[in-house]
């Protein structure tokens, strides 16, 4: 589950606006804000898959180990 901190961190890796990335994942602007809120707002699971897999598609690696989760950015040559 990919969670604000990492959609956040992730667009800032890449660059990207809320709106680009809504846009990206094919997700309303209102659904992804509702997502990168801290607030704990309720979200589908389906919209959390899709900005998800934008964000994969353009290079991010979501990271979680028992000391916390982050994002990292591959090599633009080792993207699929």
């Amino acid at each position: 589950m990919i969670t604000a901190r990492q959609s956040r961190a992730a667009r800032a890796l890449l660059g990207w606006t809320q709106e680009t990335l809504a846009d990206k994942a094919r997700v309303s602007l209102t659904a992804l804000k509702r997502l990168e809120s801290e607030s704990n707002l309720g979200i589908y699971e389906s919209t959390r898959d899709e900005v998800r897999r934008a964000l994969e598609r353009d290079g991010i690696v979501f990271l979680s180990s028992d000391q916390g989760v982050g994002v990292m950015l591959v090599d633009h040559q080792v993207r699929r």
